[in-house]
């Protein structure tokens, strides 16, 4: 039975992001409306096991995030991240607590305080699948990224102190403060420790098969290790893979590198399905446990939690914007999503090294954009799942169905509500970065490069007259990349947007169709048994390297 509920689910991630590609319509939303629909359904269903989420499911999603999440632009809005991942959090959950306990019968202000600090974290997984469709600019993308990966550890720890007083334990700020400040240090340094040793392991040669291996068992170490301590497993596992994902380049292999990043999307994609499917199971489970609350209780409740999650992000994200400049930090031309004018005079071969003169205030739109980007997700529903039945003195925890109802709907509201109409209220207003700018910023970076492989070869000695041959062929070879690039630069140099540039789209469809004929004349050859199959493996395996290097935009 098991093995069928799973290939069900894998089934209808499929066939959800299939409608998803078709329709435009964010995946996340149409997957848990279709757990909702199941879950309906009469038969067995899958509830939602706090131990299996935080340890089996959140630790490999939250990894895979991070790697493919920006260190140095974190580090670059380290203020603004910090402020959304943790002063955020907290007066999220202060926030919830405070009206719970105020306006719901029955509701104590330590159960609030439960609630809110399940509902207080976003879940940037939603919000980021769209906001990559509709290219947001990068400093956007970043301030999501970093908030999502690191306010988990503030929740999850401000929800253990508040369980504990729930339950019936006496408070002390000072424990609370020293447990917070214990199980922050506790996850950076287990983090950092295991990063390092993946770095130490880079000595030793691996096969690509290995690598994987190292790569997928990391994040289920960190968290595990970090948990044993007491310490944050979630701040462990995303310090570790922001620091591995910033060292990749230097650290893997390209085989290695291809191979390890498509292992990860394959088990991204299916968790992330199974996460949202399982969020939409748990509706009529939830829903059974408030026959015995009137209606007005659930009502007020709702609407209070849900009132106070969407007020106090943009509240507080107006309220930070109203501070010094000089507390404000944001990506700048770096990243190619500034507009930085004075930057034409540059060369266009050097970086810029961390200047950020485009340092300022985010704009009204963004803000709205960041606030409509707030969405919840499955840390909100295994944080509240993990709340105990009972008090330490044998007593029912306070209203806990109640906290159950309100934290999914919160979680529903969000992400449907706020996925599904992401893309649209960006479009309306127009917070997007210029493509112009990315294309540009990449070939200064590939034009960089190449002359950087010139200056190497230029300090390469002539050991023979075969050396000195082949050092030749691939100089000519990287002069003539290095003056394609110059011509894309001259024609971006004086655009807003893409210039048309057919002879080169034609030159990447001409060799798209060569390759495919390649394909099939080798097809051919071992059809005829010309050609085993293990060499047409190792030659088809050649030419699918050479497909994916071909390019999808036009420059």
């Amino acid at each position: 039975m098991a093995l069928a509920l799973l290939l069900a689910a894998v089934g209808a991630i499929v066939v959800t992001n299939w409608v998803s590609d078709r329709t435009g319509l964010p995946s996340a939303g149409l997957l848990t409306l279709v757990g909702i629909g199941y879950g309906l359904l009469p038969g067995p269903n899958v509830g939602l096991r706090p131990d299996i989420v935080m340890t089996c499911i959140l630790p490999p999603l939250l990894y895979n995030a991070a790697l493919e999440s920006s260190l140095v632009g974190i580090r670059r809005n380290l203020r603004t991240v910090i402020s959304l991942s943790v002063i955020l959090v907290l007066l999220t959950a202060a926030s919830v607590g405070a009206a719970f306990a105020l306006l719901v019968t029955g509701a104590t202000l330590a159960a609030g305080a439960v609630l809110g600090a399940a509902v207080a974290p976003t879940d940037p997984v939603a919000a980021l699948a769209v906001a990559r469709k509709v290219g947001l600019p990068l400093n956007i993308v970043t301030l999501i990224e970093g908030e999502g990966l690191l306010n988990d550890a503030t929740a999850l720890t401000t929800l253990s102190v508040a369980i504990t007083v729930a339950r019936g334990a006496d408070f002390s700020f000072p424990f609370a403060v020293r447990e917070f400040a214990l199980a922050a240090v506790g996850g950076l340094v287990i983090g950092l420790a295991f990063a390092w040793c993946r770095r130490l392991l880079r000595r030793f040669p691996h096969d690509v098969m290995t690598a994987n291996a190292i790569s997928l068992a990391t994040p289920f170490l960190a968290y595990l290790a970090a948990e044993q301590v007491h310490a944050s497993g979630v701040l462990a596992v995303v310090v570790c893979g922001l620091v591995v994902g910033h060292d990749s380049p230097r650290s893997e292999s390209g085989a290695s590198r291809l191979q390890t990043r498509a292992v990860w999307r394959l088990a991204n994609f299916l968790l992330e399905g199974l996460v949202f499917l399982l969020i939409g199971q748990q509706f009529p489970v939830i829903l059974d446990g408030l026959r015995g609350y009137p209606v007005s209780t659930i009502v007020v409740a709702t609407t209070v939690t849900t009132a106070a999650v969407l007020l106090v992000r943009p509240l507080w994200l107006l309220l930070t914007q109203s501070l010094p400049r000089s507390l404000h930090t944001r990506l700048g031309n770096v990243t190619g999503t500034g507009d930085d004018d004075d930057d034409d005079d540059d060369d266009p071969a050097q970086p810029n090294p961390g200047r950020d003169r485009n340092a300022e205030r985010l704009s009204g739109r963004e803000i709205f954009v960041l606030s409509w980007a707030g969405t919840r997700g499955v840390v909100s529903l295994a944080a509240i799942f993990a709340v105990p039945f009972t008090t330490d003195s044998g007593a029912r925890f306070p209203v806990r169905d109640l906290l159950l109802f309100c934290t999914l709907v919160v979680v529903l509201v969000t992400l449907i509500g706020q996925g599904s109409t992401f893309g649209p209220v960006v479009r309306a207003l127009g917070v997007h970065a210029k493509a112009v700018d990315e294309v540009r910023l990449r070939n200064r970076a590939r034009t960089a490069a190449v002359r950087a492989a010139l200056d190497a070869l230029n300090e390469l000695g002539h050991g023979s007259e075969a050396d000195a041959r082949a050092i030749d062929a691939v100089r000519r070879q990287l002069c003539a990349r290095l003056e394609r690039y110059q011509r894309r630069l001259d024609l971006l140099s004086d655009s807003d947007d893409l210039p048309e540039h057919p002879e080169y789209e034609a030159a990447v469809a001409i060799r798209r169709a060569a390759i495919d004929a390649e394909r099939d004349e080798l097809v051919r050859w071992r059809d005829a048994g010309m050609l085993p199959d293990r060499s047409l493996r190792v030659l088809e395996r050649e030419l699918d390297h050479e497909e994916v290097t071909l390019p999808t935009s036009r420059l």
